[in-house]
């Protein structure tokens, strides 16, 4: 991320999250949720693999390039994240969240 002259991130950590969180509405209709993870079932090595739910929590269809991009876009934003593990990204709040914690209601 580029800088400004006194070292300033160009675009600070809080609104870069929910920068992508609009995006990503915009790109996938009815998302409320997007998980991402290197855990592709369909693959047997290490692949980046997303899951698109709507506030019911129904798996959207979500063509293979969408759920890609989806899943690229989130990790660029949190690189320092440990990918092996699932995460899931909440597009209402744009805050991201380790998938067994969200799952065991450990994620506030």
């Amino acid at each position: 991320m580029l800088a400004m002259p006194s070292e300033i991130p160009a675009c600070p950590e809080g609104s870069r999250q929910r920068r992508l969180a609009v995006q990503l509405a915009d790109v996938i209709p009815g998302a409320a949720t997007i998980r991402v993870a290197l855990t592709d079932p369909r693959q047997t090595w290490p692949h980046l693999h997303a899951v698109v739910k709507d506030e019911d929590g129904t798996t959207l269809e979500v063509g293979r390039t969408a759920a890609r991009i989806a899943g690229r876009w989130i990790t660029r934003v949190w690189p320092e994240v440990d990918w092996t593990r699932p995460h899931t990204f909440r597009l209402s709040d744009a805050t991201l969240i380790r998938s067994d914690l969200l799952a065991a209601g450990r994620d506030h």
